[in-house]
């Protein structure tokens, strides 16, 4: 009895220390977190700041805690407000355990690290990414816990971009402020200036003027002008300018389009060109992050990684200055592309073609074979009248579908008849389904049908084209004809949309294009009246333009 106590005690004894092992394990290693920082030049509110954090979250491993902390030396690039960070990032650092890693953004922020280095982040591998300072970041790369990635912005590629659009260009002019970004940036820009012996290089250094004189400037650059907009932050008059403010100014009041060289402000108003992926940049500084807290050696890299540069061009910007697309780089990643009516519609158009063919080679054969039944035949006849005259029909509205469309179309083009087509969809139409729900969406697609039925007549008939999209035919080039409709149509719209106890009110954006004055086929015309529509939406909606206007 006694040994078979000792037995039961001695496996109790084990059982004990083993789970005491595994618990005593799993607190040190749920301590045992690795912890990168991320210090930025800027505010999170810069555009670029945002984008190079979505790299950093893509590279960065899973099971490290990553901090932030923003010098914001574009609104406050003062010693004093550069105290007050230091202070603050010490104060927070002496209460915190070591960082494994310091992730830098931009050449403040790597200024401020060697700075404070021994004080701060002694012994603490440093990674930076988007340095302009060349000669700067290779000097301390030669600290064998210091790599990173460089900001090398390509004058020369994004000039001989430029060239292809503007061949006939005389001078480059640079937009640029006295930053730490805009000092190192001016000397890369002017170090170009022996590559283009046939351009003259100057700038406009905003920190040298006010407002009024900066929009003087924009407003007076020439047509033979390469534009590049490199940073703005501040004017002579005092004016701190965001990343969205500035490229908003350029944008408004320049007469050519304005290169970029790195990802923020391509979309809003920047023609972009090649640049540096700040995404990319930011992923690869927490790819070698991850790395090196993992156990490799920081010297084991090179002095500095290559720039990652790609070619980004907004289509919009192309489109407002009568660019060529064409020119645009085969590899570029094209922002606010807008694909033809065919192209965007082809998922439709297709299965309908391949319908319609099978339908008339069953109709065709099935003729043929029984054409001399004709009780039988008379019979398919009718049934096949029927089907074509549902087939024609917009279920919903009850006005000629996109089959009728094409089909009028068509006759019109052969007979060589002249015609206009109208073409509109509803402003803020996802907005009313999403508000009230899709059966109200559907009610004001009647509605809109029963008001076109409503002006239809032997010259003007409407049709719908899919979702909250419709067409119409005019049935001559009449230029008082042409506005008399335009206006006919805008007037439908006036009154509110009374479905039930709701109110809704409803105004379009309407394109207009002629046949054959502004196209000789069916595709460029629906095309054409389509690009003007999208030219009414840009300028604020609830209106009407022809695309002869706007060639």
């Amino acid at each position: 009895m006694k040994k078979h106590f000792i037995k039961i005690s001695l496996l109790f004894t084990i059982i004990f220390s083993i789970c005491l092992c595994r618990t005593v394990f799993a607190d040190s290693t749920e301590f045992d977190e690795k912890r990168v920082l991320f210090i930025s030049s800027y505010s999170y509110a810069w555009d670029t700041v945002q984008i190079q954090i979505e790299g950093i979250k893509e590279g960065i491993g899973e099971d490290i805690v990553l901090d932030y902390e923003f010098m914001d030396t574009k609104r406050f690039p003062d010693e004093e407000s550069l105290s007050v960070f230091y202070e603050g990032l010490k104060y927070r650092l002496e209460r915190l355990e070591p960082y494994d890693a310091i992730i830098i953004g931009d050449d403040a922020a790597l200024n401020f690290a060697m700075q404070y280095r021994d004080e701060l982040f002694e012994g603490i591998p440093i990674i930076f990414e988007g340095i302009n300072n060349e000669e700067y970041a290779i000097e301390v790369s030669k600290d064998p816990l210091i790599t990173g990635v460089l900001e090398k912005l390509s004058f020369e590629k994004n000039i001989n971009f430029a060239l292809t659009l503007y061949p006939d260009a005389t001078q480059v002019i640079s937009i640029l402020d006295n930053s730490v970004t805009g000092i190192a940036e001016r000397k890369s820009f002017y170090k170009n200036a022996e590559a283009f012996p046939n351009l003259t290089f100057t700038e406009i250094n905003t920190s040298e003027l006010t407002t009024e004189e900066l929009i003087k400037a924009f407003s007076s650059i020439e047509k033979n002008s390469i534009l590049i907009y490199i940073v703005m932050t501040e004017d002579a008059s005092g004016q701190k300018y965001t990343s969205r403010q500035s490229i908003h100014l350029v944008s408004q009041y320049s007469s050519v389009p304005a290169l970029r060289m790195v990802s923020g402000g391509i979309g809003d108003g920047l023609l972009g060109g090649n640049i540096v992926s700040m995404e990319l940049s930011g992923k690869i500084a927490a790819e070698i992050a991850t790395e090196i807290v993992n156990g490799k050696n920081p010297a084991d890299y090179d002095i500095i990684i290559n720039s990652p540069n790609v070619y980004c061009v907004d289509e919009n910007v192309m489109r407002k200055y009568n660019l060529n697309l064409s020119l645009i780089p085969k590899d570029a990643v094209i922002i606010n592309h807008r694909p033809s009516f065919f192209v965007r519609n082809k998922e439709v158009l297709i299965p309908g073609i391949i319908i319609l063919i099978l339908l008339v080679t069953i109709i065709f054969l099935l003729f043929r074979k029984n054409r001399q039944q004709r009780a039988l035949t008379g019979y398919l006849e009718e049934n096949a009248h029927e089907l074509e005259k549902s087939s024609l029909q917009d279920f919903l509205t009850k006005i000629p579908n996109r089959t009728k469309l094409y089909d009028d179309l068509t006759e019109l083009i052969i007979r060589n008849s002249v015609c206009s087509i109208f073409i509109f969809d509803i402003d803020g139409f996802k907005q009313i389904n999403d508000t009230y729900g899709h059966s109200v969406g559907d009610d004001v697609l009647k509605e809109v049908g029963r008001r076109l039925n409503s002006i239809a007549d032997s010259n003007f008939t409407p049709y719908r084209l899919a979702g909250d999209e419709f067409i119409c035919i005019l049935r001559n080039n009449f230029e008082d004809q042409i506005e008399s409709y335009a206006h006919k149509c805008m007037d439908l719209f006036e009154p509110e949309f009374k479905l039930g106890k709701i109110n809704i009110p409803i105004k379009i954006s309407l394109g207009i294009s002629v046949y054959p004055d502004d196209a000789s086929d069916m595709a460029n015309l629906l095309d054409y009246a389509d690009q003007a529509m999208y030219t009414v939406k840009k300028n604020g909606k609830n209106s009407y333009q022809r695309y002869c206007n706007i060639k």
